[in-house]
């Protein structure tokens, strides 16, 4: 029987640990998300946490540096798996999931995940790397939904992309509600004209949270909705969430997401509870206890020995970070693509929204930093 869990992304942050403490004390946490490649080596208390919650089969995993989309296969990608297969056997995770994108930068821990053109290339690719994940987890495993587009073209896209790149793994998505808000505002779509774009009876798990607005200097007047995980979750992601329990057959976790740098004040943090106790609320007036559809439980897997490349995609990749990580202008950035291997390529660069490209490079700069 299938019941849908109230989840929180828990990771090993004082204040993000500060704000959960009262939730879980009143036992109102019900599962917990981790990010297992996040830290090296957790203290035994957070180990003990998650020994508790992954015993109750209440554990799941998500994944942030993989680079699914990576067109060659690097180093950190198997030392990243080898991680994952160590760690699934000290927890059971009750599935692992992976952010869409390759991450810009040479440096594999210090880039952005951005886009990638949807060709039988990248389909291939994906597929690939989403079979290894789950060779080394060997538990159910998905993918989250995209919050960024440089176009309207690929938002239409995007799902039809996710369930075909997941068909191999019996994969699932995880449906990231704010990620629908930024693409949503941001290419002037409706909740419901984005739901018919995504196939809702993969879905398996559901994200809310906030995020931060941004004034376009290439488009002027233009403001722009980033998934910055900073802030308190929009009255709309509440509406969202009502409507998305009852289109998702499937559904087995919602989980609340905020980084705990936006956490450090006790107002912050009580924010936090009455967004997840809100949710809670909103859970527990839809929750049913029914067969599940879709369990999404592993396929026997055919892994060929050696990584699918393509290396002319690689350079292109990185040609499009060094770009965006280093354009001091829109100009300057604009006349880089322009003068790339990306230009009339498969990325189709000529379609490409001016804020959407402004946003990128303040994604990928920013995460440079990091």
């Amino acid at each position: 029987m299938s019941q849908i869990f109230s989840t929180i992304a828990c990771n090993l942050d004082n204040n993000i640990l500060a704000a959960c403490l009262p939730l879980m004390e009143a036992a109102r946490v019900e599962a917990i998300e981790w990010s297992f490649d996040a830290v090296e080596q957790a203290p035994s208390w957070f180990e003990e946490l998650l020994t508790v919650y992954s015993q109750e089969n209440r554990l799941i995993g998500h994944g942030i540096f993989f680079s699914l989309f990576s067109g060659k296969w690097l180093p950190e990608q198997q030392q990243w798996l080898s991680h994952l297969h160590k760690i699934s056997r000290r927890y059971h995770f009750d599935h692992v999931t992976e952010h869409f994108g390759f991450m810009t930068g040479k440096d594999f821990h210090h880039g952005a995940p951005l886009n990638i053109p949807y060709t039988p290339v990248t389909l291939n690719i994906g597929r690939d790397r989403l079979k290894r994940i789950q060779g080394a987890c060997e538990c159910p495993v998905g993918l989250e939904n995209l919050a960024f587009s440089y176009s309207l073209e690929e938002v239409k896209k995007h799902g039809d992309f996710l369930e075909r790149l997941l068909e191999p793994v019996n994969g699932f998505i995880i449906l990231d509600l704010h990620n629908l808000y930024c693409q949503a505002h941001n290419f002037g779509l409706s909740f419901e004209a984005l739901k018919e774009l995504y196939p809702l009876h993969l879905v398996r798990e559901i994200h809310i949270s906030g995020g931060s607005w941004e004034d376009s200097d290439a488009m002027q007047g233009r403001i722009v909705r980033r998934d910055t995980h900073d802030n308190a979750v929009p009255e709309a992601v509440f509406i969202y969430l009502e409507k998305a329990i009852d289109l998702c057959p499937s559904l087995k976790y919602v989980v609340m997401e905020q980084l705990g740098t936006a956490l450090t004040t006790t107002d912050s943090q009580a924010t936090f509870r009455s967004d997840f106790l809100r949710m809670d609320q909103i859970i527990r007036n839809k929750n049913r206890m029914t067969a599940s559809l879709n369990t999404f439980m592993p396929l026997p897997l055919s892994i060929q020995p050696r990584p699918l490349e393509d290396i002319p995609l690689y350079q292109q990749q990185l040609e499009l970070s060094d770009i965006l990580e280093t354009a001091g202008s829109f100009d300057t950035l604009m006349e880089a693509l322009q003068a790339s291997s990306l230009a009339h390529s498969d990325w189709r660069i000529e379609r490409w929204d001016a804020a959407m490209i402004e946003t990128a490079a303040s994604i990928a700069q920013k995460w440079k930093k990091k």
